[in-house]
């Protein structure tokens, strides 16, 4: 299993942009499947976005469909979060996690670790 660090987040006006990054160790980086999720007060985790191990497939949330783009560079054993056009409801704690297969993170049964996230502050 991979070890995951999340990076990037920060306090952004409502329709600024902002890129997380998601750093993996290990070697075995460019096998995984990677999605992003977040975590708002109060409120469950949720997904946002996966990518398959070689950036063929991408898959989103309806919420940000057209606002942000997962990506990876497996030279680099990185994966990010672009996102634009930020809005305050998108305030939250953001991880990342990475699982051999890519409908474990799409579909809500990833039970693995996570790490300490990054927030996510959109004001108004």
């Amino acid at each position: 299993q991979v070890q995951l660090v999340e990076s990037g987040g920060g306090l952004v006006q409502a329709g600024g942009s902002l890129r997380l990054s998601c750093a993996a160790s290990g070697r075995t980086f460019s096998s995984y499947a990677v999605g992003w999720f977040r975590q708002a007060p109060g409120m469950q985790r949720e997904f946002v976005a996966a990518i398959t191990w070689g950036s063929a497939t991408t898959f989103y949330a309806d919420s940000v469909k057209g606002r942000f783009t997962i990506s990876r560079d497996n030279a680099k054993s990185t994966a990010y979060l672009q996102m634009n056009n930020l809005k305050p409801e998108d305030t939250a704690v953001y991880y990342c996690a990475a699982d051999k297969r890519m409908s474990v993170l799409t579909t809500g049964t990833y039970l693995g670790s996570w790490g300490q996230g990054t927030q996510v502050t959109v004001s108004s």
